[in-house]
């Protein structure tokens, strides 16, 4: 069942938000969280493009509680039926084993509906932002949770804000691996410490598993991360905005 749906996923530095037409993601825009003015003309040029489509939804997930308030109260300026919730409203239709009680991160339950509805086949789910997620899906289309640890952003900023004399640098792809100054160290360090980490859990999960899983990459980060990284298989910027176009055509689905 196609979807006519503005997605809107809050993440800890920026909201994505993504228009789907019959099923299609069509546009998406990218806004940093501290910049609400360009919030507001992203989700009403977005709900615009919606409006001459059959039954239009939005759908928002949130990893971030105190943007979640400011997005909801932007976009509602433009939409007045009411947003839906993933989770809360519209069940993200990916199965769970899992300690009890445990609250996992809706982005990474998303991106896990949403790579199993393609692939149908066990798979590891990486997600670079701010912080970095590596998550395990096996073969039946369960999500066993996975490895969470500091984003390369997070990682150099740590450095600056913990040592004395370590710079403020932004994050680029190393020149070679050894680093031959002290900026170049750092990104030489986080660059392939980060890459390291992944092959190393996703060696881990296939031995635990029996079977080696497809990798997909997401996230700001995966394609300076893993463009050339033969290990991942995929990269798809946009899975968390996938998953809430399944997790509504699961929903509707399920009612018809």
């Amino acid at each position: 069942m196609d979807v006519n749906l503005l997605a809107v996923s809050v993440g800890n530095t920026r909201t994505r938000l993504g228009a789907f037409s019959a099923g299609k993601l069509v546009r998406v825009e990218a806004v940093p969280n501290d910049q609400p003015a360009v919030l507001e003309t992203a989700s009403a040029a977005l709900l615009e493009s919606l409006a001459d489509l059959d039954n239009p939804q939005v759908l928002l997930a949130s990893v971030n509680p105190a943007q979640e308030e400011v997005v909801e109260r932007v976009v509602s300026q433009r939409w007045k039926q009411p947003l839906l919730r993933a989770e809360r409203d519209v069940p993200i239709p990916i199965g769970r084993q899992l300690d009890p009680h445990t609250l996992v991160g809706e982005d990474r339950l998303l991106n896990a509906a949403a790579a199993y509805d393609v692939l149908k086949q066990a798979c590891v789910i990486v997600d670079a932002g701010t912080a970095i997620t590596v998550d395990f899906v096996d073969g039946a289309g369960t999500f066993h949770g996975g490895a969470i640890g500091p984003g390369a952003r997070m990682m150099l900023a740590s450095l600056h804000q913990h040592t004395a004399l370590l710079p403020e640098i932004d994050m680029a792809r190393p020149l070679e691996p050894v680093g031959h100054n002290t900026a170049e160290a750092m990104r030489s360090a986080v660059f392939h410490g980060l890459r390291g980490m992944v092959r190393e859990l996703v060696e881990q999960y296939a031995e635990a598993a029996g079977a080696y899983p497809l990798v997909v990459a997401t996230g700001g980060d995966a394609e300076l991360l893993f463009a050339d990284f033969p290990l991942v298989e995929r990269l798809v910027p946009d899975l968390t905005l996938l998953g809430l176009a399944v997790t509504l055509r699961t929903s509707l689905a399920d009612e018809s």
